[in-house]
């Protein structure tokens, strides 16, 4: 017995599940040799060792806002001609096409067909062996629906390769490596840029961003690893890729606010966010008075641009405290000063916030006599639990701040828990270490979440009759 056929219309339905293409209309064309999809602002990325290929689609020749982005592994890139007799170099990619139960693989090169009432045409050497083309039928395959782009479960189990770029100066440090490994082992090709190099054309439609000489493509999303050096310029590139329509994983009113020690205590303290007594000034001369705005010594003086624990001093007497604030009062530095938590015992909390949750925790402990727990002053870390308020604070403090992503160092206090700081680019290391866990791959996830896929852009939802 020979195999029993599958028949396909002139016209057909059909699913291309691995692009997020539920549904689309095809024209079946045995005269063609070559299978043919819609595609514009097609762009090649990723390693040349394993090129990838993004491009956009409107799936419905009746609404052209609704917009799909795909993306798929670059198989090729061949001359076709097409039936009026014009050649065009054509990106073909390998793809899954699924008709009622039966999947299949095909191979389609890239054009735009915006012109053609078919966003897809099937030649024969997508046709597998037992399926015979009547010219004479339509849709012998189960039809689809165009509404399918409108419910939104269905389209989430899609997952494309995503571009992505990483703003740093340390391309080598531990949390670009970390960031660049979860990426590319879920299939995204990621760019590496160094922000003081970037540059900017700023201007109402299609802004801009350069890098050495040549104009950078649009990605999907940013990942801001700026240092405090480079606070203000590196936020400028920040709020550009923002302009342009870009994802940004820290927005750059989150890194501002951040950097900002004042401004940060200002937020949170709107928030009704516990934290320790705090005091701001600048080279006052009443030093007694700040003194005893915090409740009196011990206290903690920090200056505002201060990071890693540098700009930190404990002072246990007025005379010390009084000595420090002279010292800032000479260098004409602004500086806070904080009420010290004794029962903190050189501890703190770091927790990694990533989209509204707190997905691990460390305590970090000074090492010696050093108050200040941070890593790179020697201080030491391990996994703790955290209590249910302590997490509420650091999801609340992350929230406040308006960061995706946040360390948000917390000291247990006897009144319950205060915030220390929030960091805007924590670094994974010490997390990653302590806990065991993938927090890069948390962060990749939660991108996923935020950019892949896009919700279909349409403003013209069909109306039931």
């Amino acid at each position: 017995m020979g195999m029993e056929q599958f028949t396909l219309g002139w016209e057909e339905w059909l699913a291309l599940p691995d692009l997020g293409l539920p549904a689309i209309r095809a024209k079946v064309d045995t005269g063609a040799r070559t299978s043919a999809l819609h595609a514009f602002a097609i762009e090649p990325f990723g390693p040349s060792d394993k090129p990838m290929v993004r491009f956009a689609i409107h799936p419905d020749p009746g609404d052209p806002n609704l917009e799909i982005i795909c993306s798929a592994p670059l198989k090729d890139r061949r001359e076709v001609t097409s039936s009026n007799g014009e050649s065009e170099l054509r990106f073909v990619i390998e793809t899954t096409a699924r008709m009622g139960d039966r999947s299949w693989p095909i191979e389609v090169t890239l054009t735009d067909r915006g012109a053609m009432s078919y966003r897809m045409l099937l030649g024969r050497s997508a046709l597998a062996e037992d399926m015979i083309v009547s010219p004479a039928q339509s849709y012998c395959q189960p039809e689809l629906s165009f509404d399918v782009y409108h419910d939104a479960p269905r389209l989430k189990q899609h997952r494309r390769a995503l571009r992505l770029a990483i703003l740093t100066r340390e391309p080598d440090n531990y949390s670009t490596r970390s960031l660049i490994r979860a990426a590319e082992s879920r299939g995204h090709a990621v760019e590496v840029i160094d922000t003081t190099r970037c540059y900017m054309n700023i201007r109402a439609v299609g802004g801009e961003v350069h890098y050495d000489g040549r104009k950078l493509p649009h990605y999907d999303a940013v990942i801001p690893r700026i240092g405090a050096s480079i606070t203000n310029y590196g936020t400028a590139v920040v709020r550009q890729f923002e302009s342009m329509g870009t994802y940004c994983l820290s927005g750059s009113e989150g890194i501002t606010m951040s950097r900002d020690k004042l401004h940060a205590h200002q937020v949170l303290a709107r928030h009704r966010i516990g934290m320790p007594t705090t005091a701001f000034a600048r080279s006052p001369k009443d030093s007694g008075n700040v003194i005893s705005l915090v409740g009196g010594v011990p206290l903690v003086l920090k200056l505002l641009e201060s990071t890693q624990g540098k700009g930190v001093v404990l002072a246990d007497t007025k005379n010390a405290a009084e000595s420090v604030i002279s010292a800032f009062r000479g260098l004409k530095a602004d500086f806070l000063v904080q009420s010290f938590v004794k029962e903190a015992a050189g501890e703190d909390i770091r927790c990694f916030v990533v989209g509204g949750k707190v997905v691990s925790a460390m305590r970090r402990k000074s090492s010696g006599d050093d108050f200040r727990s941070n890593l790179h002053q020697g201080g030491t870390a391990e996994a703790t639990r955290i209590s249910k308020r302590e997490r509420d604070t650091a999801v609340r403090a992350a929230r406040a701040l308006k960061l995706d992503v946040a360390g948000v160092d917390l000291l247990r206090g006897e009144d319950g828990p205060k915030v220390l700081e929030v960091n805007s680019s924590p670094g994974l290391e010490g997390i990653e270490r302590a806990s065991g866990k993938d927090i890069a791959g948390l962060v990749m996830q939660h991108i996923e979440q935020k950019v892949a896929p896009r919700k279909p852009r349409s403003r013209t939802r069909r109306k039931e009759a």
